[in-house]
């Protein structure tokens, strides 16, 4: 099955466990219809996309369980994003064509309606039918990377870092935390869901380490070359606010090639990966990194 074959069949049943755990858990009417904008927002799925394509990829059976810690990782990223969009952090209006949720349900709803998604996930990981062992690593795991040592930490270096100059590394190590952690949980819990012992979880590590920095350098990108109208965002807003970005550091051109870089060393460790497991089928997480590349 290919990719796109591949998210219409399952990534239906990722959004129906989110609807229906937060209509089942949350008692405020209104809370409930701000959560449910931004989970209804859509976007691309990436994180719930690579989760799942990892499990498939080691011949691993998606079942229930795994749709709801899909369904928790994209809960993550949704509640990062409303709280990304207001005043005080990114200030945006606009996010996936739509108003963003403080400009339709105002601030102090946007907030509560982050703050539930993001405890509302780890809910719905304890409530899976999991054995406690892989549970309370999913768990974890999931604190680790969405906390303070990973994408709060790279926001919170984010927003400091706007009134520096930043070297390629310091934006990197920022890239790395904010945007690379969820992904990097993606293939991890992926990994864990199939069953794959600690070498190649590491592997799988490494793949989404790439890809996460290869995400941030396609972001920086198209908010210099695409339109608002294709992003569903506000287009050339980095620029405007000066901050700091691959294409400012580098330029356009060098800014392709250091994309290009991580997309062929994401392909490298899948090609080694397929040649050390035998139940190992890359080809979901290569169709997938491409959808890395600058569109």
């Amino acid at each position: 099955m290919n990719l796109t074959d591949f998210s219409a069949t399952h990534l239906p049943l990722v959004e129906e466990e989110m609807v229906s755990f937060i209509t089942e858990y949350t008692s405020d009417e209104r809370l409930k219809e701000s959560m449910i904008y931004s989970i209804h927002a859509g976007g691309k799925r990436i994180r719930p996309l690579a989760l799942l394509a990892t499990v498939a990829s080691f011949d691993a059976k998606i079942d229930t369980s795994a749709y709801q810690v899909a369904a928790a990782l994209e809960m993550i990223h949704t509640y990062s994003l409303i709280h990304d969009d207001l005043p005080a952090m990114d200030n945006d209006d606009l996010r996936r064509g739509k108003p963003t949720n403080h400009k339709v349900y105002g601030e102090a709803i946007a907030i509560l309606a982050g703050d539930g998604l993001l405890t509302g996930a780890f809910q719905l990981i304890s409530m899976t039918h999991l054995a406690n062992s892989p549970k309370l690593l999913l768990l974890q795991q999931l604190a680790v990377s969405a906390g303070t040592q990973g994408m709060v930490a790279g926001q919170a270096a984010d927003i400091q870092g706007e009134t520096k100059d930043l070297t390629l590394e310091e934006l990197a190590l920022i890239h790395e935390r904010k945007t690379g952690r969820l992904i990097r949980y993606a293939l991890l819990a992926g990994g864990i869901l199939a069953e794959q012992p600690e070498e190649v979880l590491l592997q799988l590590q490494q793949i989404a380490a790439h890809l996460g920095l290869a995400f941030q350098i396609r972001d920086d990108l198209l908010d210099v070359t695409s339109t608002t109208e294709a992003l569903g965002k506000t287009a050339g807003k980095d620029e405007r606010a000066d901050k700091n970005t691959y294409p400012r550091l580098l330029g356009i051109e060098q800014t392709r090639a250091a994309l290009q870089r991580e997309i062929h060393s994401a392909n490298r460790i899948i090609a080694e990966l397929e040649q050390e497991v035998c139940s190992f089928d890359g080809e979901s997480l290569r169709q997938l990194v491409k959808r890395f590349d600058e569109k």
